[in-house]
């Protein structure tokens, strides 16, 4: 197959299993090999890590990369299960310093599916490297030569990265403080047993620590309601001080409080913000296009400047580090979706580091008796919002979404105040406002809508209805905030 089809912004990702599979082992083996020939090419150590999520595709597709990249003369660090953001620090160890590393991941996607990430000490593959790759992969470049496999507990060098960071700011460790751990079957288990629990937390209420790759409890997604409100239940049943969930492999998360509020999306990027601006007055925080008008404006009154950017978690991260190469003082990258990196971080999207700066600042509160909550108690909420996904379909669905886009930019030009958007089509209307994008991943143009005024919801799902008729979608999702009742 032509190995390009797999590109999905800067990851591959295919069907993994059944009779549709195209990421096969065939296909991760000439990917591996390409990927190989290309870190030679462009200088880098041919030493290169390979680890995985609990995916049930993970242990044999890693397998593949190994067997490939070996025979292509590379030194291999076979890391077994592990998080994407380890994989990336591979790279950076003392005791490894690889030139390049492979994480087998789909994130949050669904259980037959899987996927590739590629790091090297720069960070992350860009879409344009990646496509690179891809072609490479196609025409058969690969190199030739005799490595060797090397097993090791390399997991353990970023778990005890992670508890330096903490002890840093407590030195007396998490005694008596309870912290709830969700790892949604996915690899996260190790930061309640491995990280946490070490350091004195209680994390006898953690739930669905162990691996397992059909994902049997809820998706392994810091945005799926359903995994909300499961860890949110958990801490309020055993009274626990915090929770914490991941994704899959590790590269989001979010919290829930004592309470059981959840923070997530807009209030996890206010509350993050608000931490670090104590210390970075006037800074830069970079998110996604979909981040509310209240963002803003809470980040404004601490003295931070806002930028939205391009959805996706490299686009986010790669305009922060523009901006810094400028000169400027960026701190946070963050997508909505629970992607956070951090300027100290090497700009890494690493859920977990996330979670150990609201850790250490929950811990802190605590001691003076307030809550993390506290932080983000002005943040206006929307008082209605909603997501709606408008499929396109046919080859040629992304000529139909730019069109459609083109289109809608005019319309809301001439009937709002239209705002500026790096993508799609932002506007304010009298209630609220909506923004409209192409998918990154995606044959969807996904629209959000937040209103500040009661009834909002539905007057904008119909203006919506009306321009969007002629074009043929499907747009019965809309149709129904269109007809739903003021709540």
């Amino acid at each position: 197959m032509d190995y390009l089809q797999l590109k999905s912004g800067t990851d591959v990702r295919g069907t993994a299993m059944g009779t549709e599979a195209v990421l096969t082992a065939a296909a991760v083996s000439d990917i591996a090999s390409a990927f190989a020939f290309w870190l030679g090419e462009n200088g880098f150590s041919l030493k290169v890590g390979v680890g995985r999520d609990s995916r049930l595709t993970g242990e044999t597709l890693c397998g593949a990369a190994i067997d490939a990249l070996v025979t292509c003369g590379c030194e291999v660090y076979d890391c077994g299960m592990c998080s994407t953001p380890s994989m990336f620090m591979m790279t950076v160890y003392p005791e490894t310093q690889c030139g390049g590393s492979i994480m087998v991941t789909a994130s949050h996607h669904p259980a037959d599916k899987n996927g590739l990430k590629f790091f090297t000490p720069k960070g992350g593959l860009s879409s344009a490297e990646l496509a690179t790759v891809l072609e490479y992969a196609n025409e058969g470049k690969r190199l030739f030569g005799k490595g060797e496999t090397k097993k090791g507990d390399f997991l353990g060098l970023y778990c005890e990265t992670i508890k330096t960071k903490i002890l840093q700011y407590l030195p007396s460790g998490l005694h008596g403080f309870s912290i709830v751990v969700d790892a949604g079957n996915g690899a996260g288990g190790f930061f309640a047993d491995r990280i946490l629990a070490p350091l004195g937390a209680d994390v006898s209420g953690s739930q669905y620590l162990e691996p397992n790759g059909n994902f049997p409890f809820h998706k392994p997604n810091p945005e799926d309601k359903q995994a909300m409100d499961s860890i949110s239940k958990r801490v309020k049943e055993v009274g626990a001080d915090l929770g914490i969930i991941f994704d899959t492999d590790v590269d989001r998360s979010a919290i829930v409080t004592s309470s059981g509020a959840e923070i997530n999306r807009n209030r996890l990027i206010a509350l993050i913000s608000a931490i670090l601006l104590e210390q970075h007055k006037g800074a830069y925080i970079v998110t996604d296009s979909v981040t509310s008008d209240g963002l803003t404006k809470f980040i404004e009154r601490r003295g931070g400047k806002h930028i939205r950017y391009k959805r996706g978690y490299r686009n986010v991260i790669d305009f922060a580090c523009d901006l810094t190469a400028q000169g400027n003082n960026v701190p946070l990258a963050i997508e909505t979706s629970g992607h956070a990196a951090f300027a100290e971080n090497y700009f890494l999207d690493d859920g977990a580091y996330l979670a150990v700066k609201l850790l250490i600042k929950a811990v802190e509160l605590k001691r003076q008796s307030k809550d993390i909550e506290s932080l983000i108690s002005d943040l206006a909420q929307p008082v209605e919002e909603a997501e709606v996904r408008i499929k396109l379909t046919g080859d040629d669905w992304k000529i139909k979404g730019q069109k459609v886009l083109a289109d809608m930019e005019l319309w809301a030009k001439d009937n709002f105040d239209l705002k500026k958007s790096y993508e799609g089509v932002r506007a304010n209307t009298e209630w609220g406002f909506f923004m409209a994008r192409m998918s990154v991943h995606d044959p969807i143009i996904p629209i959000n809508i937040e209103c500040d005024v009661r009834g909002g919801l539905s007057k904008t799902a119909g203006l919506l209805v009306e321009f969007l008729s002629p074009y043929g979608l499907d747009l019965a999702n809309l149709e129904k905030l269109k007809n739903q009742k003021d709540k």
